[in-house]
């Protein structure tokens, strides 16, 4: 028996990185998917590999009406949603005199107003299924400050200000609403071209190694049983909360010289 076996899953940003690690592991924990993400290719072949507790949607989490076609797609094929992952993400570098508005609103625009429109939406389908629970992929960085992502920093400072109100809103109808903050993981959101990638997971391992007491780079498979956790009914009694995993990186600061 799974720990999500009748729940009923969206995903956003599922394609890849932590999003697909999230599919993978509530199907294989008993609940049907619908993975969600731009990258239709890589979400399809997401979606067929899982089999068919899994379909996949093409999901813009910055549109209105696709979240509301996407929650009614998913309920067509396996009832009403029960969790939902806010996952998808972008990331722009620049100082922030230097940062364009139009740069500074397209990341917002994913990371918060993403957030806000898929929380709404699946308020609904929740409501019909008489429960459920909202997981929204903050980050470190929405609990201190980070050089040159002001943008996303605002946003992720924003999701976990967003997650209380909204825990506190929706528990009488039994919704349940959390945010995850992950620390360094190994994915594609600070990957702009493939050929960059060992280049950038060897400045991830050179801070986590310095900085975090764990001294290492987290896996999306670790951020995955947080999140299986959240959807599953052992947190059936943590909402409005954050969820930390980081190796340590926020626990305290670096010895002096280190």
């Amino acid at each position: 028996m799974g720990r999500l076996d009748g729940k009923v899953a969206v995903v956003s940003g599922a394609a890849r990185g932590m999003g697909r690690a999230f599919a993978q592991l509530f199907v294989e924990e008993g609940a049907k998917v619908a993975v969600c993400d731009l990258l239709d290719d890589e979400g399809e072949a997401h979606a067929e590999n899982l089999g068919p507790a899994a379909i996949y949607l093409h999901l813009d989490v910055t549109r209105e009406n696709e979240w509301q076609d996407t929650i009614a797609a998913t309920e067509s094929v396996f009832g009403p949603v029960t969790t939902l992952v806010n996952n998808a993400g972008l990331a722009e570098a620049a100082p922030f005199y230097e940062m364009t508005l139009e740069s500074y609103r397209r990341v917002t625009e994913v990371l918060q107003t993403g957030v806000f429109l898929g929380m709404k939406s699946v308020v609904p389908s929740m409501t019909r299924a008489g429960f459920g629970s909202i997981i929204n992929i903050s980050s470190i960085d929405g609990l201190m400050g980070m050089d040159h992502i002001l943008s996303y920093v605002a946003a992720k400072w924003a999701v976990r200000g967003m997650t209380k109100t909204a825990a506190r809103e929706v528990a009488d109808r039994g919704i349940r609403v959390n945010s995850i903050h992950p620390g360094f993981i190994y994915t594609h959101l600070a990957v702009e071209e493939e050929e960059h990638l060992a280049a950038t997971h060897a400045l991830l391992d050179a801070h986590t190694e310095r900085h975090a007491p764990m001294k290492r780079t987290g896996q999306p498979e670790e951020i995955a049983k947080l999140a299986l956790f959240l959807a599953s009914d052992d947190s059936s009694y943590s909402t409005g909360s954050e969820f930390v995993a980081d190796g340590g990186l926020t626990s305290g600061y670096p010895p002096p010289g280190s």
